[in-house]
């Protein structure tokens, strides 16, 4: 009664569940600390993305992690620049110019070597990697409007994302916006067609994906029509 079954039946399901779930979470955690220890990559692969660097190492530390999880199974990983010695991480409303040219610097190196490591290692042709945002960033400035102090509001209207590996094609630019990057003119991208592009690449279905709720066929791109990106695809 205390898991909320209805019956005896119920009650075990719940019970051999829950316990399963401790067991998977203490196989994690007895691995976990192994697939964390950077000290056994080589003084090379340490150097390649940029860890012990002055503006490298953390994000660096980041993305070997990274590596390091998919190789060993983890099938999603989730990798945030989430600090910076330069403010508000990529959200420059002041300081524009030194924040985001410290936080390319700070990302640049890790990148390519993840790329470049998941390549060499034969892991890059089934791994999606997706780098993005919610939102770009204003053609026009805001702020002190001084030369040294500037920034530029959000701009959700247009903004960019790339991904490589796993199916997509390389060297291709989708989309086009005005002379003042202000609207899009040419193959816009609504959030259920990109989803609906990843889940192909992960090789799912979305239209196969769904539900009946209130009426309505739910799915993980929602329940409007969504379509796969066929030009982004190989």
């Amino acid at each position: 009664p205390f898991l909320g079954g209805s019956s005896d039946e119920d009650a075990l399901n719940q019970l051999e569940a829950r316990i399963e779930s401790y067991e998977l979470a203490f196989r994690m955690q007895s691995v976990a600390p192994d697939i964390m220890d950077l000290q056994k990559e080589s003084q090379a692969t340490r150097d390649l993305y940029g860890i012990g660097g002055d503006h490298t190492d953390e994000f660096g530390r980041t993305l070997l992690l990274a590596r390091r999880f998919a190789e060993s199974g983890v099938r999603f990983v989730t990798a945030t620049h989430s600090t910076s010695r330069y403010g508000n991480l990529w959200d420059q409303h002041a300081g524009l110019e030194k924040g985001h040219r410290g936080n390319a610097q700070a990302v640049d190196q890790p990148i390519a070597a993840l790329l470049h490591d998941l390549e060499a290692r034969g892991l890059l042709e089934d791994t999606l990697v997706i780098w993005g945002g919610e939102f770009g960033r204003t053609i026009y400035s805001q702020g002190a409007l001084t030369e040294t102090n500037h920034g530029r509001d959000h701009h959700p209207r247009c903004f960019t994302t790339w991904m490589a590996g796993a199916g997509i094609k390389e060297g291709y630019e989708h989309g086009e916006t005005d002379d003042f990057s202000y609207n899009i003119v040419n193959n816009p991208v609504h959030i259920r067609d990109f989803h609906a592009t990843v889940m192909q690449l992960l090789g799912y279905d979305h239209e196969q994906l769904s539900y009946k709720y209130q009426g309505l066929n739910q799915r993980l791109t929602g329940v409007l029509p969504a379509q796969v990106i066929k030009e982004l695809v190989l």
